[in-house]
């Protein structure tokens, strides 16, 4: 979503602070050759993907389950129904981890911390603007007429850690 070079800075650096950070087995994993650099994750994450993101109940359990998840200005994005657990937990408790599988060859985790905002807020378009480019070509203007009458929230997760793996041919 047309990152800035500040924001790609940023990026970069939480993804290598990730990376020395990280413990033996996943470095073991996740070698120099199997990460990717912020500018080409920006390009492989165009679009809706798949994400699983994962809350935590009040007693400590965790609960998670997909959402459709957006990559914009690296960030993770996603939306769901005010009332729906995930968001009333994370209204509560705004932990949050989430991981992006594409195949073998292709994963993202993040954990950091959910910030939520009312979908209607027109100080926060972002995630707006990309479910509209995803799903104005696939259900017409029902799509956005229901977002315009939804009660929906949308959430960031402000990255504390992020790592990626890619293998050659993913």
């Amino acid at each position: 979503m047309h990152e800035t070079p500040l924001q790609l800075e940023r990026l970069q650096g939480i993804l290598d602070r990730s990376a020395e950070e990280a413990g033996a087995h996943l470095r073991s994993i996740v070698t120099p050759e199997r990460r990717l650099g912020a500018r080409l994750l920006c390009d492989r994450l165009v679009g809706m993907r798949l994400l699983v993101v994962a809350t935590a109940t009040g007693d400590g359990r965790p609960l998670a389950g997909p959402v459709d998840g957006y990559f914009i200005q690296g960030s993770w994005y996603f939306g769901s129904a005010r009332e729906s657990v995930r968001m009333k937990h994370l209204a509560r408790r705004p932990a949050v981890s989430a991981t992006h599988v594409a195949g073998e060859n292709f994963a993202v985790t993040v954990h950091g911390q959910a910030e939520l905002f009312d979908m209607a807020d027109r100080d926060h378009p972002e995630l707006r603007e990309a479910m509209l480019a995803h799903y104005l070509p696939l259900q017409g203007p029902a799509f956005a007429e229901w977002l315009e009458n939804s009660d929906a929230l949308g959430a960031r997760i402000e990255p504390s850690k992020m790592f990626v793996y890619f293998a050659p041919g993913g």
